[in-house]
């Protein structure tokens, strides 16, 4: 859902940026925070980071919003570090994109930073919480937290588009129909990068517990059981 350079105007572009450098100075105070006391906490973050990158790094063009579709991956980096740490390592990975690979752009990269970093961190982290509380199965909270997350964000793409480009038209006229244009590609997505984030949790939780009670994402006694 990156949108591309020039496609917001200079104002908005800029209230987007300011939106979110906030998280991104938060999700830096926190990564110290939580570094300090686990050396091996940065690595963890930066293989986030690279994971948002790649996952990220697939779009499938939709031309009629101006922007793209893809999965965005933030949905398994917000349950495993957190949303506000998942917003700065979606900065990064956006960043990069935006510089190396025209995916994206500078003027737009808060505006993407606020739609896939924090939007859909903190929808993802949010869902897999509530449905943990509500004592749903482990693979399906985190199933439901990528679903979430991806449609999140592109719906968060939609109100930053109409907002930007509607000029003189009705914003709600226009936010549905960039919703309408997102839908045969982003519908299939969004369950895509479900059973991804599922499959990225299961597969931790078989194999390595340790580290899902070390990342605060299990109690010790759920792994117990």
């Amino acid at each position: 859902m990156h949108i591309a350079e020039g496609i917001l105007p200079l104002g908005w572009a800029a209230l987007w940026s300011a939106v979110a450098l906030p998280f991104v100075a938060f999700g830096l105070y926190r990564l110290r925070q939580r570094s300090a006391g686990d050396l091996s906490f940065k690595p963890l973050v930066g293989l986030m980071a690279a994971a948002i990158f790649i996952i990220s790094c697939m779009p499938v063009p939709v031309p009629t919003a101006g922007t793209c579709s893809h999965p965005a991956g933030t949905a398994i980096s917000g349950i495993l570090v957190g949303p506000v740490i998942s917003a700065l390592v979606a900065a990064v990975a956006l960043l990069i994109q935006a510089l190396f690979m025209a995916h994206g752009g500078l003027s737009t990269w808060g505006a993407n930073i606020v739609s896939m970093g924090v939007v859909g961190s903190f929808a993802g982290y949010m869902t897999y919480k509530g449905l943990r509380a509500l004592r749903m199965n482990l693979t399906l909270s985190a199933f439901m937290a990528g679903v979430v997350a991806d449609w999140a964000t592109y719906c968060m793409t939609s109100v930053q588009l109409a907002s930007g480009v509607r000029g003189k038209s009705p914003f709600l006229s226009l936010f549905g129909k960039i919703l309408v244009a997102f839908v045969p590609t982003q519908l299939p997505l969004g369950i895509l990068e479900g059973a991804m984030t599922a499959g990225m949790v299961g597969l931790l939780y078989k194999k390595r517990p340790d580290l899902l009670v070390k990342m605060r994402v299990l109690k010790p006694e759920e792994v117990a059981l």
